[in-house]
């Protein structure tokens, strides 16, 4: 009977498959459609520009200037709060401090804070680092997933049971518990691979935050069983959390915020959704294509210096022979930037640092052999409307795997970061829009009259 039930609920059978061609006679749309009708698919119009859906305050996503009246490409810029990443990473990185938490204070309350509102922050967050009693044994220990993304949508929606307040949407109650997500999203995470690979027979270790370390340094720290961490380290991983911070109000966990916030549902379910968002391999889930990539090329290329063998591969990359046949070159382009990511400027000039330190500069040394040849032979086979270059997921796959980060966490590592900016944006909405976003769709379907059972055919 269990063999029967197994098999009932995980083969797919040929009933299913006969059932599935149905399900994609009656699901599909004439291409052509959605032109004569002015249907922007992915709300994207052709030149790949969003169209507009909001507004906000909290950051802004710059790739086009003015010039003669016209908009033309430009190297990226993006901004939190009016303030260029740039300047921001310079900032902390200068005055040599996390910018974790600085930013966050940013992207939440509007402004860069005083030295004794970070200070004030910092203990605020270091405060939160905990889990109400037992949790790790009742949600996090119990049928752990293997995929980490899932695991923590969990335990974030079993959060919700121990919440007295979990309805609340007033603004300070959604402040209290983003709060309290942002400073748990760590310990969730690592708690949650610790969790699986103890399962599969592995040593258990499972270490407390330490409130006197910043988010990246108790993200190494738990992570690894004897501790340690380098200063290098720390500062890339606390750079890497900063740049994926937030990336406006329209990239698709971002959306899925606003949308689900307007529903007036809870803060848990919320994030809840906005992690299964991310998750997809076309938006979080990309920087692990490109390491998976790399580790094919690595393989299947005798002579990394060879440029003629490195351009061979990725042609056959293009050509959908090579790798996963899907026939992209992953961490190159952006939906928005053509002429250059931000991210990938800034993170650029600390991964070669970093793999000075690792030993790793021959496997560096490929990433920008690629870097630079992808963009040139994309352009040569394919029609763009718009300059491909690299983007930030070209190299943080490479700097979390430098930093001994297992391919697991990377999506997680992304939504530690983001979710600032997904609590953020949740506020926003609660503060400004009273409405349910409710897009149309245009119906195809002819109207038809019943037809009896016994007349069906």
């Amino acid at each position: 009977m269990a063999n029967a039930v197994d098999r009932t609920l995980f083969d797919i059978t040929p009933e299913i498959l006969e059932l599935a061609e149905l399900c994609n006679q009656a699901n599909e749309i004439d291409k052509e459609l959605y032109t004569k009708y002015e249907v922007k698919r992915g709300l994207r119009d052709v030149n790949g520009k969003g169209v507009l859906a909001g507004l906000t305050n909290i950051s802004d996503v710059c790739a086009k200037k003015i010039v003669n009246g016209e908009e033309v490409p430009c190297k990226g810029n993006l901004y939190y709060r009016g303030y260029n990443i740039k300047d921001l990473v310079k900032g902390f990185l200068e005055a040599k401090h996390s910018g974790f938490e600085e930013v966050a204070y940013l992207l939440l309350f509007g402004d860069l804070p005083t030295e004794q509102q970070l200070h004030d922050f910092e203990r605020l967050l270091a405060e939160r680092r905990t889990l109400p009693p037992t949790f790790v044994r009742d949600v996090i220990m119990k049928a752990p997933s293997k995929d980490m993304m899932n695991s923590l949508s969990r335990s974030i929606l079993s959060l919700y049971t121990y919440d007295e307040k979990a309805d609340d949407t007033s603004i300070p109650n959604v402040l209290r518990q983003c709060l309290n997500l942002i400073s748990q999203f760590p310990m969730l995470m690592v708690y949650g691979y610790q969790a699986y690979n103890y399962r599969q027979g592995e040593d258990l270790f499972i270490y407390a935050p330490d409130p006197d370390k910043s988010v990246a340094e108790n993200i190494l720290m738990m992570l690894r069983e004897d501790r340690k961490y380098t200063k290098l380290e720390a500062r890339i991983l606390d750079m890497a959390l900063v740049l994926h911070m937030d990336h406006g109000g329209g990239n698709n966990s971002t959306f899925t915020t606003h949308v689900v916030t307007s529903s007036g549902t809870d803060t848990y379910s919320t994030i809840a959704a906005a992690m299964a968002s991310l998750k997809g391999p076309k938006h979080g889930g990309a920087n692990i294509k490109v390491t998976q990539m790399f580790a094919d090329m690595k393989q299947e290329v005798k002579d990394w210096e060879d440029d003629e063998e490195v351009r061979a591969y990725l042609e056959g990359v293009l050509n959908k022979e090579r790798f996963d046949k899907k026939g992209l070159i992953y961490g190159m382009g952006h939906a928005i930037y053509s002429v250059s990511d931000p991210r990938a400027e800034i993170f650029k000039k600390f991964v070669k640092q970093l793999a000075k330190e690792k030993g790793c500069m021959e496997e560096y040394a490929l990433y920008e052999k690629v870097e630079k040849m992808a963009p040139e032979i994309i352009a040569e086979r394919r029609k763009m409307y718009k300059g491909v270059n690299a983007n930030v997921d070209f190299y943080s796959g490479l700097v979390y795997s430098m930093l001994g980060i297992p391919e697991q966490l990377y999506t997680p590592i992304f939504a530690t970061a983001r979710i600032v900016g997904w609590s953020a944006h949740r506020l926003e909405e609660l503060r400004n829009v009273d409405k349910i976003i409710r897009p149309a769709y245009n119906p195809l379907a002819p109207y038809r009259d019943y037809i009896e059972l016994k007349d069906r055919k």
